[in-house]
């Protein structure tokens, strides 16, 4: 509180019951008539019942106010309580941090239990809201009272142990301004892994999947991991390349998030330790700008065996974000990067936020926060984006292109 201001009475008005048009509207009416400052609303409707506090400055004589709102709230048919105090509210803590929990299903038990390691860090909840119903329940904590970090740290655990995801960030501007999202290709844009699809035109499926597998444990050197793999695909005609774009199979939720990242400004990218033969058809599908993968050596219409140029290793999907990033004009603390295997953990790092999707061990220890659900736009909701503002987009989307197109409709859609 600014030191030229003094402490005041306050009542808070506390109004609950049924939800309905104009209650708000009412209760804000019967205060105009008394000489009193407005400090703090708050809403809430939850399964249309409505829960409205609202603090306002005490007159000398409050007893006609309170005889005002309780008159209004017996009109309405609502319960109301209204308390005295003194001051402003009390300032949240510093150390802001928002909390995304998801969860399929959501138990009351994970949210008592995450609610206590809150506690336990002598922060606390200062709001909560719900941001999605479906295809995962995602909740949304604001907290306040300690670090980001160990707050982190604290949930972490709690979260194994609950099975549910957990995602801390700190709260701030900057977390509306992520304006660039790169993505790993196998196994997080797409289901399953390219290299393994041609290899199974060669014969080689068992071989190169244990080799792919090593590699994204951190267990091998991808380059040369790559190299060996690469090797076994040597004589597979070059229309194999063709039939796996074909194959390829997209993660559930994939075009939910790129086309909502894209209506909202955000700029995308694709970083691959697969290959530019599939990678860049399917950006180019997705609306993503920017793309960087290995380019298969194709001669006489078959596979050599080898990569031509540099290969997209570990350090190169870091430094390749880097580039999108320089290119695209957004710092590295705007950034969101999202992967699932070891040689994803530069690029991980180097992001402002680095998500693990469906990772390794290694990766979800290392990565800002984990997503264990199935559902590629689920990090939609680490965004605080919600399910409602991505469905009514969709809507709007598709009422855009009926009134452009009206004649493209059939009876069904008309109807």
């Amino acid at each position: 509180m600014p030191a030229d201001r003094q402490p005041v009475s306050t009542l808070l008005v506390t109004l609950t019951g049924r939800d309905r048009p104009g209650v708000t509207s009412a209760v804000f009416d019967a205060l105009a008539a008394f000489p009193v400052e407005v400090l703090d609303v708050e809403q809430v409707v939850l399964r249309g019942r409505l829960v409205l506090g609202i603090l306002v400055t005490a007159p000398r004589d409050d007893a006609r106010v309170r005889h005002a709102v309780e008159k209004v709230a017996r009109n309405l048919g609502m319960d109301v309580e209204i308390e005295d105090g003194a001051g402003d509210n009390r300032p949240r803590g510093t150390g802001r941090s928002h909390v995304t929990v998801l969860g399929q299903p959501l138990h009351p038990r994970a949210i008592s239990a995450i609610a206590g390691r809150v506690s336990d860090t002598g922060a606390n909840i200062d709001r909560i809201v719900r941001i999605a119903r479906y295809p995962v329940v995602a909740i949304e904590l604001d907290v306040s009272g300690v670090d980001p970090v160990q707050l982190r740290q604290a949930l972490a655990v709690e979260a194994a142990a609950q099975q549910v995801d957990v995602a801390v960030q700190a709260a701030g501007l900057y977390r509306r301004a992520k304006r660039l999202v790169v993505l790993d290709v196998d196994s997080t844009l797409i289901q399953g892994e390219v290299i393994e699809m041609l290899a199974a035109h060669a014969g080689y499926l068992e071989e190169v999947a244990r080799v792919t597998a090593a590699a994204m444990r951190g267990e091998l050197d991808f380059a040369e991991s790559l190299r060996q793999r690469v090797a076994l695909l040597a004589g597979v005609p070059a229309t194999a390349l063709d039939e796996v774009r074909r194959e390829v199979k997209l993660t559930p939720g994939a075009r939910t998030l790129t086309r909502t990242l894209r209506r909202l400004g955000y700029q995308l990218g694709v970083v691959s330790g697969g290959f530019t033969q599939v990678v860049e058809p399917l950006a180019a599908e997705l609306g993503i700008e920017f793309v960087a993968a290995n380019e298969l050596e194709v001669a006489d219409g078959h596979l050599t065996g080898r990569v031509v140029g540099p290969i997209v290793d570990r350090p190169g999907k870091a430094e390749s974000l880097r580039s999108f990033a320089g290119v695209a004009g957004v710092p590295l603390s705007q950034t969101v990067a999202i992967g699932d295997g070891a040689n994803d953990l530069d690029m991980l790092a180097a992001a402002g936020l680095g998500v693990a999707f469906n990772a390794k061990p290694v990766v979800r220890a290392a990565a800002d926060t984990a997503v264990t659900v199935p559902y590629l736009d689920a990090i939609l909701y680490l965004l605080g984006i919600t399910r409602e503002e991505v469905e009514a987009a969709d809507a709007e989307a598709a009422q855009n292109a009926a009134d452009q197109n009206p004649l493209d409709q059939g009876w069904g859609d008309r109807n």
